[in-house]
């Protein structure tokens, strides 16, 4: 028999009946529904929850994400050693990241099953926390890295720099680095530009900056970008995802690179960003 490997996010609605649901109509096709243990107990399947350590060494047809692009950013990090192409299924609003609503999983699994899909490839970015050159904290990003004040910080000033070049110091709320996948999250909301998720490129947009110097850079993503903070808040952060947080002081630099990791996303023949982009426009 086949496996698939599903990850819910059990904070939604519906999620609990959609796998029970899943789980019966995967066995009919002869396929085994597998979930990470925890998430297993969390919906009430727990035959099917495996340890971290099993699911590293079974072989999978897929990944099929259940919830939103929010879900599917925090799964799909934790899922690239295994490199198992994800198939995002949307419990929420309108995504870019997700493939399918739900009254097309069968039919899309179905698909799938049969070969009959593309992929598109993701890149991610790397970036590290550098106090006193010591790395303290490293992280992966598909969507963005941003480097930004706290809610009761005053200005901050970000010193900038492209490999070794020096670009400018923002006097700014802060930075985003995106990727062309994160470049129509908050990259877009702070003015940046929507990049096409097949270009190898990185974007740098201040947020609210103080200065004339206010437009978005698009970068080759095999740049280094260093951003050193020149503030006497310590209320300033470095945001990876909207999902993980780190503390950063006056002089501390957050460095971001190309990560050698990239995700696969399944689609179905003829999907089209442009298609993703209209919906989304006609959405808001």
């Amino acid at each position: 028999m086949a496996d698939i490997l599903v990850w819910p996010n059990p904070e939604k609605d519906q999620v609990r009946g959609l796998v029970l649901r899943m789980n019966e109509w995967l066995s009919a096709q002869g396929v085994n529904l597998i979930m990470p243990d925890d998430l297993a107990d969390a919906v009430g399947l727990p035959d099917a929850g495996r340890y971290w350590d099993d699911l590293t060494k079974m072989e999978f047809a897929c990944t099929v994400v259940l919830g939103g692009d929010g879900t599917l950013l925090r799964a799909a990090k934790q899922l690239a050693p295994l490199n198992v192409p994800i198939l995002g299924v949307n419990l929420g609003h309108l995504g870019f990241l997700t493939e399918v609503e739900v009254p097309e999983l069968y039919a899309s699994l179905a698909a799938v099953l049969r070969g009959e899909y593309v992929l598109d490839r993701r890149h991610l970015l790397r970036a590290r926390v550098i106090r006193d050159g010591q790395t303290l904290a490293e992280f992966e990003a598909m969507n963005d890295v941003v480097v930004a004040k706290g809610p009761f910080a005053r200005l901050i000033h970000l010193e900038t720099f492209v490999d070794s070049a020096y670009v400018a110091t923002y006097p700014a709320d802060g930075l985003i680095i995106a990727t062309p996948t994160g470049s129509t999250a908050y990259s877009l909301s702070a003015g940046g530009p929507i990049l096409t998720p097949d270009l190898d490129v990185m974007v740098l947009t201040p947020i609210c900056p103080h200065s004339f110097f206010d437009r978005s850079i698009v970068l080759s993503r095999q740049q280094e970008v260093r951003i050193r903070i020149r503030t006497i808040h310590r209320d300033t952060l470095v945001t990876i995802d909207g999902q993980e947080v780190h503390p950063l002081e006056d002089g501390d630099e957050v460095v971001v690179v190309a990560s050698p990791t990239s995700i696969h996303l399944i689609r179905r023949p003829g999907w089209s960003f442009f298609h993703v982009l209209r919906g989304w426009r006609k959405g808001h």
